[in-house]
């Protein structure tokens, strides 16, 4: 990075430029957190070559940057410097590859993502093939995603219901059971107004309260603290929105 002309220098100071990056890890990082158009630039095996990489249909696909004769080429452009680059990124530009079908770019996935301070709780524990410890509580897989049967109180008052829950993103989705690819329903976090755990309501247990505007929805888990652990993890999911805003 010494010997790297100035633009190049402020490329890899974009807070989208991931120097340590690899294909593999970029499609995984990508498909896993990013939404539809998240993209982000990364280092090539050629020195003053590098990759744009953009979620897609599911998919990511990658393009060349490259800075020669002191300038940047991308796709079809010429840019003469980082800020210009950059502008044009800013805009959303839409590419074409080999299979004709359009690419948009639309938000740059960031170096630095906040991270929830939760961990994950050890519910069993072996050594030598002998089981240490077991205890009955989950926590979070990750920091963007969590999932599990929760139990829900369905839009008739008096029904509760069995459902699997996956969190991920700003989006909550139901399904009738873990084995389900399409979801019953989609609740966007970003119109939710407050996660409260509620402990007993109406006969029920560990219960946790998820407020929309039009509806209020009751949920229990198999504990208080596994309902716990869903309400901190939203309630973070709902604060790094807000602060995003």
């Amino acid at each position: 990075m010494a010997n790297d002309p100035h633009e190049v220098v402020l490329l890899k100071q974009l807070d989208f430029f991931h120097p340590d990056l690899q294909r593999h890890k970029a499609e995984c990082l990508l498909l896993q957190n990013g939404d539809e158009g998240s993209f982000l630039i990364r280092n090539s095996k050629t020195t003053n070559e590098f990759a744009v990489s953009v979620k897609s249909e599911g998919a990511v696909k990658h393009f060349k940057l490259l800075w020669i004769e002191d300038v940047f080429q991308f796709g079809h452009g010429t840019y003469q410097s980082c800020k210009e680059l950059e502008r044009h990124f800013n805009s959303h530009p839409m590419l074409a590859g080999e299979s004709g079908k359009p690419t948009k770019l639309e938000e740059p996935y960031p170096r630095d993502v906040a991270e929830p301070s939760i961990y994950e709780t050890v519910v069993a524990h072996a050594e030598g093939g002998e089981l240490v410890q077991v205890r009955n509580n989950k926590q979070p897989r990750s920091v963007n995603s969590k999932d599990g049967y929760l139990t829900k109180q369905g839009e008739i008052f008096k029904t509760w219901n069995v459902r699997y829950f996956k969190l991920q993103g700003s989006e909550l989705r139901y399904f009738k059971d873990s084995s389900a690819k399409e979801p019953l329903r989609v609740l966007d976090l970003d119109q939710c107004t407050g996660c409260h755990f509620q402990g007993d309501y109406k006969g029920k247990h560990h219960v946790f309260s998820l407020t929309f505007s039009w509806r209020t929805f009751y949920i229990f888990g198999a504990s208080d603290e596994e309902s716990k652990e869903w309400v901190n993890m939203i309630n973070w999911k709902l604060n790094t929105t807000k602060q995003e805003l």
